[in-house]
């Protein structure tokens, strides 16, 4: 694997990279975009902070990539719709910098309270002027909150330690979690009306863009203390500056503004702002926690098919999502498996859920992740489990989902069939604790064996010697075997041979195989290779 880190990492983030043998780190910041695209032309991930512009032309100069690592919250400079196009995964660092922001909205809320900047810039011009400096508790305030996610939470905490009554606008967050906080929701515009301080904690799309303008401002409650540490593009500044100036506002603690630095410094100049240049998250914990973790969601889903914090995906919750990573493994390699079993065009692409997985909602992602598998050795690239089903629909192929409370002879049961020119290709499987994946069954015949490496399923008549002929074959070409199963059904068996391929050539295995196909007794044998991450 290679990764290239195009901004400033901490080391401990580029060491847990450089810890995966045989990956390559190439960690240099600042460098022109021309060589950038040049040094991505054979990568699998990259990483980035703010200051790289991921576009849908950089993307392009990378045919291998598999995902961007955005070390950080959000991921306005990252073209996503592009990515998402190109199968590639975008996951960044979401709840690494939670604390520092809201501890950071908690001091600029302090701050106006108390004028804590004015009453030190008085003491450094040698002026003693207390009598000017009258403040307010926020004891007893009422704090509006907008945006109750991660961030949002953790101010609401500390507000809630100041003793203040916190409201929240939120319509993504159930209203049992808020009131197990203590949060009433309510909505935006009765937010604005009843709060004292208002702190924002919302993402910049185009419906949030400058969503406290001259309207909302004139139906704000009067003397209202606004706080923004999420995006600069949520206010519109020139109409924050005409309800500071009328006295609709009392005050603005603002980290963050449309541009960056401002070109119009008025409003940071006002005497009512509390003012500071992007440094919620710029802290040594979370910078170094964002690095941390970013580069492990990259390392997991390079090295695993973990996906972790993804913003491309489907949203699962982490605990689910976490549950049905194996899953989302064993419907990789039973397509891999019923794709790899020869030739043909395919027509359609069916999954049945069994038992507790059948219960599950969030199964679905399992097909995202089979229909990667069937249509990657298709493909050149540009396929993922992020894009497959687009990719499949483009394709004409159609996924077909069904569940079945039946258990069968397993809790959980995961069955996918392919639909080809040829006829139909049958496999099964299961995850056994913690995380072993099993084959149960190929074409209807049962048969267990673990599904991993290279394998060599074999269909064959149910007659003496066939077996022993099949390792006799495998022995002499100097193929190892490190499992052997048999399933036997009506209408023939099914071999499962699990291939030490450590010790023998891809050239040998081919040769026994061949071999085998012309033994007596085979009907068909097929080399398996499964892929080492989704």
């Amino acid at each position: 694997m290679k990764i290239v880190v195009a901004d400033d990492l901490p080391e401990s983030a580029l060491a847990l990279l450089r810890a995966e043998p045989g990956w390559v780190i190439d960690a240099r910041s600042g460098r022109p975009l021309t060589e950038l695209a040049r040094d991505l032309s054979d990568a699998h991930g990259l990483l980035v902070r703010s200051a790289t512009k991921v576009t849908s032309d950089l993307l392009a100069s990378a045919p291998h990539l598999r995902v961007v690592g955005r070390a950080g919250t959000g991921v306005d400079n990252i073209d996503m719709i592009a990515a998402s196009g190109r199968g590639v995964l975008v996951v960044n660092a979401p709840g690494a910098n939670s604390i520092s922001v809201a501890e950071h909205a908690c001091a600029l809320m302090l701050s106006l309270a108390r004028s804590v900047p004015a009453a030190d810039r008085a003491m450094k011009d040698g002026k003693w002027e207390k009598k000017r400096f009258l403040g307010t508790e926020l004891r007893g305030k009422t704090l509006g909150i907008a945006g109750l996610g991660r961030i949002g939470q953790e101010v609401a905490s500390r507000a809630r330690s100041f003793g203040m009554h916190v409201v929240a606008h939120d319509p993504f967050i159930a209203s049992d979690i808020a009131a197990a906080m203590g949060v009433e929701l309510i909505t935006l515009d009765a937010l604005f009306a009843a709060s004292d301080f208002v702190s924002l904690h919302l993402p910049a799309t185009s419906e949030t863009r400058h969503l406290l303008n001259d309207e909302r401002f004139a139906r704000m409650k009067r003397g209202i203390r606004i706080i923004n540490t999420a995006r600069g593009e949520l206010i519109d500044e020139a109409a924050l500056r005409r309800a500071i100036e009328s006295g609709i506002v009392a005050g603005a603690g603002l980290d963050v503004f449309n541009k960056e630095p401002p070109s119009d410094w008025a409003l940071a100049g006002l005497p009512q702002v509390v003012a500071t240049p992007h440094i919620a998250a710029s802290t040594e914990e979370a910078q170094e926690q964002v690095g941390l973790d970013t580069a492990a969601a990259v390392r997991d889903f390079l090295r695993d098919g973990a996906v972790r914090n993804a913003v491309n995906f489907p949203a699962i919750q982490p605990d689910v999502l976490s549950r049905l990573q194996p899953w989302i493994r064993l419907a990789d390699h039973l397509a891999a498996i019923v794709t790899q079993m020869g030739p043909a065009r395919i027509e359609a692409l069916g999954l049945r859920y069994y038992g507790a997985l059948a219960e599950n909602r969030a199964a679905d992602v399992l097909a995202s992740g089979a229909a990667a598998s069937m249509l990657r050795p298709i493909l050149s690239g540009g396929v993922s489990i992020v894009n497959a089903r687009a990719v499949a629909r483009e394709r004409g192929i159609e996924i077909i989902e069904t569940r079945s409370p039946r258990a069968r002879d397993f809790t959980s049961l995961l069955s996918i069939k392919l639909h080809t020119s040829d006829g139909e290709r049958w496999a099964e499987g299961t995850v056994f604790e913690p995380n072993s994946l099993r084959l149960v069954s190929v074409g209807g015949v049962a048969v267990e064996a673990p599904l991993a490496g290279t394998m060599l399923i074999i269909a064959n008549d149910d007659q003496p010697g066939v077996i022993g002929e099949v390792g006799t074959i495998l022995g002499r070409h100097g193929v190892n075997i490190a499992s052997f199963a048999l399933g036997r059904g009506h209408a023939g068996a099914i071999g499962v041979v699990n291939v030490d391929t450590h010790g023998s050539s891809k050239v040998a295995l081919d040769a026994a195989v061949e071999t085998i196909r012309r033994a007596r007794g085979i009907r068909e044998a097929w080399v398996i290779t499964l892929p080492e991450a989704v």
